[in-house]
């Protein structure tokens, strides 16, 4: 297989697998009356997708990437619907659901603003590979602090963990190691895809335990 026919192989594994991270968290947040995806991680989701949708119609027209990035898009904000609906429950009982909505406005708009700013100072490929990779590493880490905020397995399973892991870890060997027409091999890309995996497969583990030991309290009880 040459070259060119992995980045194809590549890029398309990475889209099936976030297309199908996307549409899990919608079905857990629905069916679990949660949300399935840390906020600050859909937040720079959101403004990831976007941004690089609406830039890029303008300077590279309708390209598969592009409505791939508009899909995801609709996605997110079905994601983000969950996470009004349900995640006030989470939210500190010291405040009021308005402040709910105030904080996640601000979070939202921080996270468009820092978006565009790494197009317009890195340019569209090169800007939405270092923001991409940077909060796929936050995300990462923040599906672990949420596993161990909630203490359970609430609003995350095993299809969505192992699908963000091969949905990040096929671009970081076509970012990060091969390299694309406009965009060389980067060090730092390889790094960041790097810990990413390392973070999600120690997640992938933790959540494993955590769904063995509530399948043992489950048969307990079963049995009581």
């Amino acid at each position: 297989m040459n070259n060119e026919s992995l980045s194809l192989v590549l890029a398309g594994l990475s889209g099936l697998c976030w297309t199908i991270v996307y549409i899990e968290c919608i079905r857990l947040g629905i069916k679990q009356k949660t949300y399935a995806m840390p906020f600050w991680a859909l937040a720079l989701n959101i403004g990831w997708e976007g941004v690089h949708s609406v830039i890029g119609l303008q300077k590279e027209g309708v390209t598969l990437q592009v409505v791939i990035n508009i899909i995801w898009f609709i996605f997110d904000i079905g994601i983000l619907y969950t996470y009004f609906r349900y995640g006030r429950k989470e939210f500190s009982a010291a405040f009021s659901p308005f402040w709910l909505y105030v904080w996640s406005a601000f979070a939202l708009v921080f996270a468009f603003i820092i978006q565009f700013l790494f197009v317009k100072e890195f340019g569209l490929v090169t800007g939405g590979a270092y923001s991409a990779f940077i909060q796929n590493l936050l995300m990462s880490l923040l599906f672990i602090d949420m596993l161990a905020y909630r203490k359970s397995s609430e609003g995350q399973s095993l299809l969505l963990a192992v699908n963000k892991w091969l949905g990040t870890l096929a671009p970081t060997i076509l970012y990060g190691y091969l390299g694309v027409s406009d965009f060389s091999p980067s060090p730092l890309v390889l790094a960041l895809g790097i810990f990413c995996s390392i973070v999600d497969l120690i997640y992938i583990v933790l959540l494993m335990r955590v769904q063995a030991k509530e399948r043992a309290r489950d048969k307990i009880v079963t049995l009581l």
